[in-house]
């Protein structure tokens, strides 16, 4: 399947792509759901549409996984719960957020990381990503190999460009719900304020806050351009999404039927970071012609202000020597 930014763009064809999110299963020996956060446009869910697809032919019709997407069944915080409880069987989630539960999950995200995306897959399918899955398992948790892109993440604001570290000095951003965001903006003088995604659009709307950070694809698919002004292209962070399964769940499944789902998630998982990757190097001229300004600010500043502020130290001592030794050698420098 071919996603374009036309795709992404035209909610009621993808819509129709999608099919039938949520529907009931009709004889299907396992019936799971699966929850996100993402709109229903976004290439996550239409990959996870797809791979759900070849799971329920390859399996013969005895899995059968409902999707759920854009928060139906609940906050990013509310569905992690769920998916530890079995309340849902599949959900996928920053690594970032999911550091809430396991600490060590968000070292992917420290700022200004990652150069590129040569770095971040070589870093996420190697020996950072193994290191991270086994942190994860360790909370009870059943995590797929490949990790799904969300992208680099930009700055938006309502009123200014972010061009320079000062300029986000008493800046109001929104963060997820996450010690890692707070404690990076924070690092720059910013007032960061933690709110769940599905409330980000009227906090933007309503003025609680003056700004937040996405990749280009969800700014696009959650329509901020309708509340923000400025992009700020600051690549600051690179972020993703773990594919996560209740264990119970999982393990009621036959190792056969594990076989089946594990491989088409993760075959999933790699096509959509090739869409993600396409729409958000092609997304910036639609996002313009909706009226959004773009800026390139230089990163090594930004970066510095961390240093100087002991960003990169304090977290370094948070997730201990051997993580940050994994990192550091993914990388190919030193942050701290």
């Amino acid at each position: 399947m071919i996603i374009s930014r036309r795709t992404l763009l035209q909610g009621t064809a993808s819509a129709a792509l999608v099919g039938s999110f949520g529907a009931r299963a009709q004889s299907a020996e396992f019936t799971y759901k699966y929850a996100n956060n993402l709109p229903v446009t976004h290439p996550m869910n239409l990959r996870a549409k797809e791979a759900a697809d070849r799971i329920k032919q390859e399996t013969g019709g005895r899995v059968e996984i409902q999707i759920f997407p854009n928060n139906q069944l609940g906050s990013d915080t509310d569905m992690l719960s769920q998916v530890r409880s079995g309340g849902v069987e599949f959900f996928t989630l920053s690594p970032l957020i999911l550091s809430t539960l396991v600490p060590n999950a968000s070292i992917s995200g420290i700022g200004f990381a990652f150069p590129n995306y040569d770095a971040v897959w070589k870093a996420m399918d190697g020996e950072l990503g193994a290191y991270v899955r086994g942190q994860i398992e360790k909370a009870n948790l059943v995590v797929m190999d490949k990790i799904w892109d969300n992208g680099f993440r930009q700055i938006t604001s309502s009123s200014k460009p972010i061009a320079t570290p000062e300029d986000l000095k008493g800046f109001k951003i929104r963060v997820p719900v996450s010690p890692l965001w707070t404690s990076m903006f924070t690092a720059f003088g910013s007032a960061p304020a933690s709110i769940n995604f599905a409330e980000v659009y009227p906090a933007l709307q309503t003025g609680v806050v003056d700004g937040q950070e996405n990749p280009l694809a969800i700014i696009s698919t959650a329509k901020l351009y309708e509340v923000q002004k400025n992009v700020s292209m600051t690549n600051h962070m690179w972020d993703g999404f773990w594919f996560l399964a209740n264990r119970r769940a999982w393990e009621r499944l036959p190792e056969d039927l594990r076989a089946i789902v594990a491989k088409n998630l993760n075959q999933a998982a790699v096509a959509e970071r090739a869409d993600v990757a396409k729409l958000n190097a092609g997304l910036k001229d639609d996002l313009m012609a909706k009226g959004m300004v773009f800026n390139d600010p230089d990163p090594a500043p930004f970066r510095e202000a961390l240093r100087k502020a002991g960003f990169y130290a304090e977290w370094k001592k948070k997730y201990g020597d051997e993580a940050w030794s994994i990192l550091e050698k993914a990388v190919g420098g030193n942050l701290s």
